[in-house]
């Protein structure tokens, strides 16, 4: 499959087992799903932004994004309902883990003065939120094929009830938190 679900079958599920003394394989935390977001508010005054969005999350993720749209209106924003305002994807199984690996592996280390990813972006629920201010770090995208240089926003669902179990899962796959 991928290497980092090799990985995490022959050393980090063993590992997490052994430190947090779980009883059954089971129990141990596994990561269920990433989900890419990028909010595009411009989108009110701009309508082909939608377009550049969702081929870049396209090309990042290997498949269809699903556009979302505005739950009601508000007129401060020149905001109406049903109107595109973002793309997101949900990745699972196998493309999860190949995204997972390229984020890691390739992505983050192209950001400009990266340190690690912080460590605050949990949930309570054991789910971690990332947030990237450039979608070009990932070498799929070619720059003249876009408008403009967005952010977006990787949530990484897993299986842990505590941040300190999702914490220990995310750091053993790879991810690089800030010391």
């Amino acid at each position: 499959m991928s290497r980092v679900y090799e990985n995490y079958k022959t050393s980090v599920a063993p590992a997490l087992k052994e430190e947090f003394k779980y009883s059954s394989s089971m129990q141990v935390p596994k990561l269920l799903k990433v989900v890419l977001n990028v909010g595009v508010g411009e989108t009110v005054t701009n309508g082909k932004a939608m377009q550049y969005v969702e081929y870049a999350l396209s090309k990042i993720s290997g498949q269809k994004p699903m556009v979302t749209r505005a739950k009601k209106s508000i007129a401060t924003y020149k905001l109406r309902q049903g109107l595109p305002i973002g793309c997101m994807v949900t990745l699972r199984q196998k493309r999860m883990y190949n995204f997972f690996d390229r984020l890691v592996s390739v992505a983050l280390p192209r950001v400009r003065d990266f340190k690690g990813v912080p460590k605050k972006g949990f949930d309570g629920h054991g789910n971690y939120t990332l947030g990237l201010r450039e979608q070009i770090v990932f070498p799929e995208i070619e720059m003249e094929k876009l408008d403009k240089i967005r952010g977006m926003d990787i949530t990484f669902v897993t299986s842990a009830k505590t941040d300190e179990e999702a914490q220990a899962l995310l750091a053993k796959l790879g991810m690089p938190f800030r010391k």
